[in-house]
């Protein structure tokens, strides 16, 4: 496969600154903290249901959050599950697993992103403690990721107690995550892509250990949202601690993709620069957002989630939500070839 040039790389960033436990429930809570973040949001389909009703049981109700555990690897593993609104009038729900960033939590994540807004199932799983700086909560993926603990692992088991007990389409499955949670997004899209039908991501933190196996990686349609002004993951990258320029990662991944076409300029809104690869190999297309001046933060949040300008153009959830719902994984996902 022919890879991009360190010039071609180059003219792209200057276009783009320039411009095994069932879980149960262990606390019910309402989600009416996350508003929709924006008008269209709710009201977008993902793809045709079945039309059966949920036949699997369970004590929380539509629209609500609940906490779940699962143990996995010696661990007790926390997550928060959202339901959506008539959740048991389908069997074939989409499925969202979003990761937080450093020191954050599922409970935070849920608060800010809009994510709940949606018409899926979403779980918000939170991380470990982690080393360095004051032991916060990271994931695999990052220098300061807890030292013993497999988050790849640990998402395959989620995923498959998610698949197994709740009404979700195993072919509808994504991934999101904001900062160190978008570099685990990385890592996972690069060493379980039969488990995903695309992934985003928002202010990614592409560390060295979040693009590990990515070059040899399967084609993974995916997202990537940064603000060029992004002050904690620089948008054209930090020599110093091995970070890629955003725009050139984005790149790489149309590469890897076997992308025939683009990258597609436009602007939205006066600072949003979209770029778009397609023609991709299995339909894995590229779409990168770079926000002018935009913040370490997760644009349209309802809640803080950052330092930094946000956009009032676009929100992350929204943009997520159009690029996930194209994309459905063959039936030989969850264990085959992608």
């Amino acid at each position: 496969m022919r890879r991009a040039g360190p010039r071609w790389l180059g003219r792209i960033a200057a276009v783009v600154v320039g411009a095994v436990l069932v879980g149960s429930p262990v606390a019910i809570a309402d989600a009416g903290s996350a508003e929709a973040g924006s008008a269209n949001t709710g009201s977008a389909e993902a793809g045709s249901s079945t039309g059966q009703r949920c036949g699997r049981a369970t004590e929380q109700q539509s629209g609500t959050s609940a906490k779940y555990e699962l143990r996995d690897q010696g661990r007790d593993r926390e997550y928060i599950l959202h339901l959506p609104d008539d959740y048991e009038r389908r069997s074939d729900w989409p499925l969202i697993i979003a990761f937080h960033g450093r020191g954050g939590t599922g409970t935070e994540i849920e608060g800010y992103s809009g994510l709940s807004t949606l018409p899926a199932v979403v779980a918000y799983p939170s991380g470990e403690l982690g080393a360095g700086d004051g032991y916060r909560r990271a994931w695999q993926g990052a220098p300061y990721a807890p030292p013993d603990v497999d988050d790849v692992t640990f998402t395959a088991a989620l995923l498959d107690q998610l698949q197994q007990t709740w009404c979700v389409d195993e072919q509808r499955s994504y991934a999101t995550g904001k900062s160190n949670g978008g570099g685990l997004v990385n890592l996972l899209a690069c060493r379980l892509p039969d488990r995903f039908a695309a992934v985003g991501i928002v202010a990614g933190a592409y560390y060295p250990q979040s693009r590990a196996g990515c070059a040899e990686a399967d084609p993974m349609p995916i997202m990537i949202i940064h603000g060029t002004g992004d002050a904690t993951i620089p948008y054209t990258g930090d020599a110093d601690r091995d970070l890629p320029a955003v725009a050139d990662w984005a790149a790489d991944w149309a590469d890897r993709n076997g992308c025939r076409s683009g990258p597609r300029s436009r602007t939205i809104g006066g600072d949003v620069t979209e770029l778009r690869w397609s023609r991709c190999t299995d339909g894995a297309d590229v779409t990168h957002l770079a926000v002018s001046n935009g913040g370490h933060v997760w644009p349209g949040a309802l809640a803080y989630s950052g330092g930094g300008w946000i956009t009032p153009t676009i929100d992350a959830q929204t943009e997520l939500w159009q690029f996930f719902r194209r994309h459905t994984a063959p039936a030989s996902a969850n264990g085959g070839d992608r």
